[in-house]
């Protein structure tokens, strides 16, 4: 019996040996997957640590204890890589943001220093130009604070400024396109009458060009005021502010790149539809026909003057007296076109000269004769009729002051009317007033 007896608790102590052992196992096992993880999680640390570190940040106080970390190592290692990604992001972006800080405080202090701000004389100004770069931001707060009111201020201003200069704009666009409505005008009243050969119903003058649209007109009209508006505060420039200057300044800028291209009809003897363009009128035409080409852009610019004053229907255009213009055209041919243009325009020519050409003044219908007399006490010149017309003038009385602006002679001439009716048979025929035959004589220049 004692021997069953210690064969059992053999048995016993050996399972309760094999049962320890087994632990045994079991805690070495766990011991050393310990032993790994805090070596593992050492490593992490100390790579976390020199990573983290910021010299600014050291300080003699103890760090506070570590809390341990609940999930195991290969978690660990996971967010040690999201952190070491997160952080390197992190460091771009500061490298970034410090960057952009460097590079404001530099325009400003340049903004600062800037020429066009020599007359501020504001404390802020001089403490951006005097204080170092990196000490900058830390008044930046505080200035922005100062200049909130005064930035609002400015705004304001600006927005009436804008709403000043859309105003200039509109304004000088309406006066731009009434000037292109002119030009067109101008080429549509120089339309020549018939009876001229070739020429007849042709426009005189061609002016073309490309007309922008709105968008683009507006734009060109604001750099242009902008362009006037910098000269004004300059004060040191030759550019001219007065309203015509920026009128043809707009027009310029309107018509860019090409420009206005006008061409003119040449005369010539017969009336050949050529036309030039009058940047070459020097070089193609003679002296006669640059004349007749003067007279006929006058004759245009009175009609256009009469058209905008409302009187295009108005017979008469005004009267222009030449100076000795046979000198130049004597030309028969030149003469009449001359007489014609005038005569479709409206316009009166009073031609003066003092050659004794019968084959030119024949071509005209009224011939008055005039002389010249010097006052020698005051050096002027007077024109005056005959002498043997002055018997019959009414003459001043003595020790009175002259009139001046008194009709001293008048001379009426009657143009033949070829549209009136002829008169029934047997009763007078009614005719024009006959004109006194003009004596073949020039007219003397005054």
């Amino acid at each position: 019996e004692l021997l069953r007896a210690a064969e059992a608790e053999l048995a016993a102590r050996e399972e309760a040996l094999a049962e320890a052992e087994a632990a045994h196992r079991r805690l070495a096992e766990r011991h050393a997957e310990a032993v790994r993880a805090a070596d593992g999680f050492a490593e992490i640390a100390a790579q976390l640590r020199d990573q983290l570190r910021d010299p600014a940040d050291e300080s003699e106080a103890p760090p506070a204890p570590p809390e341990p970390y609940p999930s195991a190592i290969e978690e660990a290692r996971a967010a040690v890589g999201d952190a070491r990604r997160a952080l390197r992001a992190a460091g771009s972006g500061l490298a970034a943001a410090e960057s952009a800080v460097r590079d404001a405080c530099d325009q400003l202090v340049r903004h600062a220093n800037a020429s066009r701000f020599e007359q501020v004389r504001t404390p802020a100004r001089a403490q951006i130009r005097e204080l170092p770069t990196a000490a900058l931001p830390t008044h930046a707060a505080a200035w922005a604070e100062a200049f909130a009111p005064r930035l609002r201020v400015l705004g304001d201003e600006l927005t009436q400024l804008e709403r000043n200069r859309d105003g200039i704009v509109d304004r000088l666009r309406g006066l731009v396109e009434s000037a292109l409505a002119t030009l067109r005008s101008a080429q549509r009243l120089s339309r020549l009458p018939e009876g001229l050969g070739e020429w007849s119903g042709q426009e005189f003058l061609r002016i073309r060009f490309d007309e922008p649209d709105q968008a683009t007109l507006t734009e060109r009209l604001g750099e242009v005021v902008d362009e006037v508006t910098r000269a004004a505060v300059r004060k040191n420039t030759d550019l001219r502010r007065d309203g015509i200057s920026l009128l043809l300044r707009g027009v310029h800028a309107a018509l860019r790149p090409r420009g206005v291209r006008v061409e003119i009809l040449k005369p010539d003897a017969v009336l050949r539809a050529e036309r030039v363009p009058v940047g070459q009128m020097g070089d193609v035409f003679s002296g006669g026909q640059l004349l007749t080409a003067a007279i006929a852009l006058y004759c245009t610019m009175a009609a256009l003057r009469g058209n905008d004053r409302g009187r295009e229907g108005h017979r008469h255009a005004g009267t222009l007296f030449l100076d000795n213009p046979i000198g130049r055209a004597n030309a028969t041919y030149l003469l009449e076109l001359q007489r014609a243009v005038a005569d479709a325009l409206g316009v009166q020519l009073l031609y003066t000269t003092g050659l004794f050409d019968t084959t030119a003044l024949a071509e005209f219908p009224l011939v008055i004769r005039l002389r010249n007399d010097a006052d020698l006490r005051a050096g002027l010149k007077y024109i005056s009729v005959e002498e043997h017309l002055r018997p019959g003038l009414p003459s001043a009385d003595e020790g009175t002051e002259p009139v001046h602006g008194e009709v001293t002679a008048t001379r009426v001439y009657r143009r033949p009317n070829t549209s009136q009716p002829s008169a029934p048979s047997g009763s007078p025929e009614p005719g024009p007033v006959p004109a006194p035959t003009p004596e073949p004589a020039p007219a003397a220049r005054p």
